[in-house]
């Protein structure tokens, strides 16, 4: 499972990375068309640089959920690291401290 969500995340990381280096940065967007004249493309500057500002924000919430849900899954398969070390340090101790006997 975190595997499966992991590889999604890497998958939006880079598309967030490719949608935010195709806007311009005047808010032209892709600029696909050419003019703004009436039907003078596929799409107007406004509306590609609208479309790509939705795209940026649609996968900028979809990573940032990833993100939590793979936080969520990692804390339940691991324990903390204070744990292990007082694990450790039980291990390791003496029950009972050793006092010289003979002098």
């Amino acid at each position: 499972m975190i595997t499966i969500i992991l590889i999604i995340h890497v998958i939006l990381a880079i598309c967030i990375i490719c949608a935010v280096l195709l806007q311009k940065s005047e808010g032209g967007g892709l600029g696909i068309g050419g003019s703004s004249s009436a039907g003078g493309g596929f799409m107007t500057a406004r509306g590609t640089a609208n479309f790509m500002t939705k795209l940026t924000a649609f996968l900028g919430a979809c990573f940032f959920l990833t993100s939590i849900i793979l936080a969520l899954l990692s804390n339940q398969n691991s324990s903390s690291i204070s744990k292990e070390v007082e694990k450790s340090i039980e291990t390791n101790s003496p029950k009972e401290p050793s006092v010289p006997i003979g002098n």
